[in-house]
């Protein structure tokens, strides 16, 4: 007879020989059993399934012999078997857990940010990009201030993490543009979040923020204080009152002082009388502080004519009421809806068709409640249609907004991107 370890080398060999067809088997259950009704198959069950699958495994090949089957080999290889199994079973059952339900040829060519870089925030996983290397200029535009760039290469963005990297690219295009005024960006990802960034400077200032169709118009007036850009503004200059947009003001009142820090007592303890006081965040755009000043309003070019001949106004800030399209995004969370944009690309099913000859209510179970056209040739804009018609055309390039539960919006945009 063999010495123990010698035995024990044997069991392991038998082992991993008449383990790899119940592995097999194993892992192909789990997959099928996960995939298909979404429960886990339990792992007792297969233990005994592969087990008596090696024994018939082993018998075939004739390794169970006498000299085998009292010897320490055959419980070696039994508990080889048991491990290899559970494991495969494990990995099936994970591989059906993260499959999607429909495969499609654009959910095979997506490429989606890796489950190493993904942090889990209140049930929701996140990924946080930033910039590797330093920020490249574009072809074309002139170099980046060397503080932008330094700013942009130590920045951090971050988006849900269950979005294809072309769509992650694209918002953190659009993050750049908007964070920065940039005049345009290129954002290269790979799957660990790495972006590779190149950004041009702003081409302008104030033009960029004009409306098409209006004029940029300064006036000095009285400036009310916690004026910031965008605000509606009612310019009086005497004999009219002008409705307009604030673009930018600067006005020649003092910043508001901080509150006294406390003082210190003969003990070293902080004493002012009350509860420390919590930090007051910063406004997210530049404020007026009040007082004299000059302001630059968007009018119409009409109303530009008249401001220009008045030396002097008065300025109040108008209100805006209650946004009604955030209280409306709030009730469709609570009942469990969320938005998606959905791009009709060319070839596609809703290609050259009607919502209605798509049935994409009754096909996804998903609603459309706008569509976006291309621009047009002519004047650049683009055409809106709100809850539009069944009979409404679509076309390549028109954009869907469409709202529906989580799993529904998933399966549309699978099947018409």
């Amino acid at each position: 007879m063999a010495s123990l370890p010698v035995e024990i080398l044997y069991g392991i060999y038998l082992g991993l020989l008449t383990g790899i067809i119940p592995a097999l088997v194993s892992g192909s259950l789990g997959f099928l059993f996960k995939y298909v009704t979404g429960v886990t198959l339990p792992g007792l069950g297969v233990v005994v399934l592969s087990v008596a699958i090696a024994g018939i495994n082993g018998g075939l090949m004739g390794l169970l012999d006498p000299t085998v089957s009292s010897s320490p080999q055959l419980l070696v290889a039994v508990v080889i078997i048991m491990m290899l199994s559970l494991w495969a079973h494990s990995q099936g059952d994970r591989l059906g857990g993260s499959m999607p339900k429909r495969v499609t040829l654009a959910s095979l060519r997506r490429r989606n940010i890796s489950a190493d870089v993904v942090d889990i925030v209140g049930g929701v996983g996140k990924v946080t990009l930033r910039s590797t290397g330093p920020v490249r200029d574009m072809e074309g535009y002139p170099p980046l201030p060397a503080d932008l760039r330094e700013t942009i290469a130590d920045g951090s963005w971050s988006f849900p993490a269950d979005l294809p990297l072309p769509e992650l690219e694209s918002r953190l295009v659009d993050r750049l543009k908007t964070e920065y005024d940039l005049a345009d960006a290129a954002v290269a990802l790979d799957t660990q979040g790495r972006a590779t960034i190149a950004a041009a400077p702003p081409a302008s200032g104030l033009s960029r923020r004009v409306p098409p169709g209006k004029r940029a118009v300064s006036v000095s007036a009285l400036l009310p204080t916690g004026a910031a850009r965008g605000d509606a503004v009612v310019i009086d200059t005497g004999d009219t009152r002008i409705d307009g947009t604030l673009l930018s003001a600067k006005s020649g009142g003092s910043k508001p002082s901080a509150p006294p820090k406390p003082v210190p007592d003969d003990d070293g303890v902080a004493t002012d009388g009350g509860a420390e006081e919590t930090p007051v965040p910063a406004p997210t755009a530049p404020t007026t502080t009040g007082g004299e000043g000059r302001l630059t309003a968007a009018v119409s070019r009409e109303q530009a004519r008249t401001l220009l001949g008045v030396d002097r106004a008065q300025v109040a800030v108008a209100s805006r009421g209650t946004r009604r399209e955030f209280e409306l995004v709030s009730l469709l969370r609570r009942s469990g809806q969320r938005f998606r944009k959905v791009s009709v690309r060319a070839t596609g099913p809703l290609d050259g068709t009607t919502i209605g000859d798509a049935t994409i209510r009754d096909s996804y179970d998903v609603t459309v409640l706008a569509l976006r056209h291309p621009p047009d040739e002519t004047s650049g804009d683009r055409r809106w249609s709100f809850s539009p018609r069944g009979d409404a055309e679509l076309s390549a390039g028109d954009e869907l907004f469409a709202v529906g539960r989580q799993a529904a919006l998933t399966a549309f945009v699978e099947a018409v991107a």
